[in-house]
């Protein structure tokens, strides 16, 4: 199976040729509950976002900050499993939603289900686009080669101190996108970007045609303008997960509504 009716594929196919920048939000799947997150699919399907990152909890994630930390502790504490995600992307489907979904998943969840099986249900599921941030790319084949087998994007990560070279060698084996970390670190909010990472994704997206997303730090309208200037996306995560925590008490449709609300500002 090619990735030519991929989702995530055709939406960004879709916005170069009307000339457009998207964004990426990041939510945590199961926070606070399983019917927030169907809620807030719903909500964003609306929207006009790009793709939605649906990170999948983990007790020891790689490079998530505070806040998608102690949503991750929340979920799991709260008993979601991946297979209860999988329900809802399911279901969410089943409805028509038809926005691009991508897994950030740590490969120690993909290899506990086996790598074949993980990524089957994936795509039966609904899914479009798996995002690993613990898989080095010389470990990657076997991900890589089952992902295009089910028809997933393997979307994979470029950090600022990753060499010129092994960024090209990584833009040619990353699929949908290409995730580039802004700061050296942590997943968390900032006031703004260093130049030096908007000049570094300008002189990648010349040596590749996939589409070159900024991510890391990315919380207001300022810097998701800062990161139009240069890539393809701006994906926003912590800044997101924090408005959830805040009204983590309320409803789900009041929760899909403060996340609606702040998507559509940074867009605006």
């Amino acid at each position: 199976m090619g990735l030519e009716n991929n989702r995530i594929v055709k939406k960004f196919a879709a916005l170069r040729a009307a000339g457009k920048q998207t964004l990426l939000p990041f939510i945590t799947a199961g926070y606070p509950n399983l019917e927030t997150t169907a809620a807030v699919l719903r909500e964003l399907d609306g929207a006009g976002v790009g793709v939605c990152e649906l990170g999948i909890p983990f007790t020891d994630p790689v490079a998530d900050g505070p806040v998608i930390q102690a949503s991750f502790t929340a979920a799991l504490a709260a008993g979601v499993t991946t297979r209860g995600i999988f329900d809802v992307v399911r279901q969410f489907r089943r409805a028509g939603g038809e926005l691009p979904l991508a897994a950030m998943v740590s490969y120690s969840i993909i290899f506990r289900h086996g790598v074949e099986t993980f990524v089957n249900e994936a795509a039966e599921a609904g899914l479009d686009g798996l995002i690993v941030p613990d898989l080095p790319l010389d470990e990657s084949a076997e991900l890589e080669r089952f992902a295009a087998g089910g028809g997933l994007a393997l979307v994979l990560l470029i950090a600022p101190t990753t060499p010129a070279e092994r960024r090209l060698e990584i833009a040619r084996h990353s699929r949908g996108f290409i995730y580039y970390i802004s700061v050296a670190g942590i997943t968390g909010e900032r006031t703004a970007l260093p130049e030096q990472t908007l000049a570094a994704v300008a002189e990648l997206r010349r040596h590749t045609d996939t589409p070159v997303c900024v991510g890391f730090g990315i919380s207001n309208a300022t810097t998701v303008r800062e990161v139009w200037r240069a890539a393809d996306g701006a994906i926003v995560g912590s800044a997101i997960v924090k408005r959830m925590e805040e009204h983590a008490g309320a409803t789900p449709q009041e929760i899909a509504g403060v996340v609606g609300k702040f998507v559509r500002e940074l867009m605006a």
